[in-house]
């Protein structure tokens, strides 16, 4: 498993893995739902993605039901060793950003599960949206692309699994 690097941005890095997974996945859609207000885009275009990579991953997503597809994403961030983790945990850092990117567009045409309208964030993850509005378009953009690096299994570096075969 790797680590967030937590010299680059300390009390957002603390702030975000603090949280349950469920208020990490809210947060994320919060963060993308401010995406051109006061957090900036996550960069699709950016020289670094791989958009067809990125897009292939989205799509085996999408054509899951919404359970699944929420089982997925906590997965994710709880590094747990399935194939979908695998194959996000092999993806350049700007790649998996904009792999979350995409799954909060899906969310918007509830392809991807949706947040339920009426969802209020909890303070802790407030707070931690606060600390990165607050950084400049660089810093996000680092900070953010740190957040999503760790997530998944990386799989040059995980072990046999003999319960998933992976």
């Amino acid at each position: 498993m790797r680590t967030i690097d937590r010299d680059l941005h300390p009390e957002v890095t603390s702030s975000f893995t603090s949280l349950s997974t469920d208020q990490q996945l809210a947060l994320l859609w919060f963060i993308y739902k401010e995406v051109g207000k006061s957090i900036t885009p996550a960069a699709p275009g950016a020289s670094t993605a791989s958009p067809a990579v990125a897009e292939g991953l989205f799509k085996q997503v999408s054509e899951m039901s919404h359970e699944e597809q929420l089982q997925v994403q906590r997965d994710l961030i709880e590094h747990k060793n399935s194939l979908i983790s695998r194959e996000y945990g092999a993806l350049s850092d700007t790649t998996k950003l904009l792999f979350w990117y995409l799954l909060a567009q899906g969310m918007d045409r509830t392809e991807i599960i949706p947040m339920p309208e009426d969802y209020k964030l909890e303070a802790q993850a407030t707070q931690c949206m606060n600390q990165l509005q607050q950084l400049e378009y660089s810093e996000q953009m680092t900070a953010l692309r740190s957040l999503v690096s760790v997530m998944g299994v990386d799989p040059s570096s995980s072990p046999h699994d003999p319960v998933t075969g992976l």
